[in-house]
């Protein structure tokens, strides 16, 4: 979303402001470990991110179900069984209160590798109409104080029954959930969330055997000490992914009650490549509400399933993968790479990968732009080891396709803090992505995705 300012960008502000901090990205500040800032101090190593995905009939098996039902198969999930109870939501961004049955399920106490300043909770799952899930997060500190059980988010694949949403001022005074992101507030003091549970209730109308069905659902923990450079990689792979190519620019103006239209839509946008990638897209049915004058409707269609009506926005990173994972076996998650080598570890394997960066127009050559937040897809890399790039925020689907200098790339992208046009300190994604997979990866898929930790 190049050249416009989210609420995302508001929000990694506050963040900033209440560690102390000026910052103004648009992503969630990104962890601030104590640490050097100078060329090839704070690299990234193993024990920087850890992942945990509940995913298994083992898995749905352990932890507490209220109500819940783990269900076997060739993609074992969690359905709601038997009503815990029957409650009232009202739907914030509507006004209406309606009832609903629900069911819990939470997980168990899980320990990362990594004592975390920020952990990001993902999910895959499917909601009929008349169902929608909550997720939450309650963390433990090192000091063995807990948080409150923290919503990370409200959500459904369709927008009849709620609006899918984030929740705004969530804070227990030492941690705050910045949209999609549980952050401590103040990371240079050593505090840090050594464990985590994630809570997951089920929603259906009453009366009915609806219910949701969840596959996969998890969080990343990661601690990333502050950089604003890294030390540069050796390339190690030339090898370029067909992925189809959209411009959001194509869409500029059109429906802009989603993040006011196109031009803000480099997220969906980046969704929809590697979907179709990956041989999912929407039926023409499901694509009969967008204007027929319209090039690309599957974009459009994205973008209304991404939005996040709280943050006002098509960027929540949670939603996306939700987003993703709704089509016929699909995997979908968000976390943190270590390195172009784990890139190039997974473009080998066949499996593009969705980045968050910002830069100034100067930091990134032949870009043509400067953003303080913006998701590209890789899809390969050059002999020269330079990252190639379906840049969403191209001026048409021809001119998607982009190469740029590794140096660079990398720096943007892997950095946690940098400065902006004004010089002011502000914030960098450090590494994260997006990961979308089928649900039968290849044995080279598989091994891939457990060399960056997510499988």
């Amino acid at each position: 979303m190049p050249g416009s300012a989210s609420r995302r960008t508001v929000l990694a502000a506050a963040l900033a402001a209440a560690a102390g901090t000026a910052a103004a990205g648009a992503v969630p500040a990104s962890a601030s470990a104590p640490g050097g800032t100078g060329e090839g101090a704070g690299q990234a190593s193993p024990e920087t991110v850890a992942n945990r995905f509940w995913s298994t009939f083992t898995d749905w098996r352990s932890g507490a179900a209220e109500g819940t039902r783990a269900v076997a198969g060739l993609r074992p999930g969690l359905v709601l069984a038997a009503p815990l109870g029957r409650t009232d939501y009202t739907d914030p961004h509507t006004g209406l209160t309606s009832a609903w049955e629900y069911a819990r399920w939470t997980s168990p106490a899980h320990t990362p590798a990594v004592p975390a300043t920020e952990v990001i909770a993902s999910w895959n799952a499917r909601t009929p109409a008349g169902t929608w899930l909550q997720v939450e997060l309650s963390g433990t500190y090192a000091d063995g104080t807990a948080t409150p059980w923290f919503v990370m988010g409200r959500w459904a694949s369709g927008d009849t029954d709620i609006r899918r949403t984030s929740v705004d001022d969530q804070t227990d005074g030492r941690s705050s959930v910045w949209t999609d992101t549980l952050a401590v507030d103040d990371p240079a003091s050593g505090l840090r969330l050594a464990a985590y549970r994630l809570r997951l209730t089920l929603y259906r109308r009453p009366g009915t055997t609806l219910t949701p069905t969840v596959w996969r659902l998890g969080a990343m923990a990661s601690d990333v000490p502050d950089r604003f450079t890294v030390p540069a990689s050796a390339p190690g792979l030339a090898r370029e992914l067909a992925v189809p190519r959209y411009s959001q620019n194509t869409h500029v103006g059109q429906y802009p009650e989603y993040d006011n239209g196109g031009e803000a839509w480099c997220s969906p946008t980046s969704s929809q490549m590697i979907l179709e990638h990956w041989g999912r897209r929407p039926s023409a049915a499901e694509l009969a509400w967008v204007n027929p004058d319209y090039a690309d409707p599957q974009v459009c269609h994205a973008a209304r399933y991404t939005y996040d009506h709280q943050y006002e926005g098509c960027g929540n990173w949670p939603f996306n993968a939700a987003y993703a994972a709704s089509y016929p076996s699909m995997n979908a998650v968000v976390t943190r790479l270590r390195s172009l080598t784990d890139l190039e570890t997974l473009i080998r394997a066949g499996i593009p990968a969705i980045t968050s960066q910002s830069f100034r127009p100067e930091e990134l050559t032949g870009a043509g732009y400067g953003t303080s937040g913006h998701l590209m897809t890789v899809i390969g890399f050059t002999t020269e080891g330079d990252v190639i790039a379906n840049d969403p925020a191209s001026p048409s689907n021809e001119a998607v396709r982009r190469v740029y200098r590794r140096r660079e790339w990398e720096n943007i992208w892997l950095r946690t803090k940098r400065y902006n046009a004004s010089g002011k300190v502000v914030s960098g994604t450090g590494g994260v992505c997006y990961l979308y997979f089928p649900d039968r990866p290849t044995s080279a898929q598989r091994k891939a995705l457990r060399a960056v930790g997510v499988v």
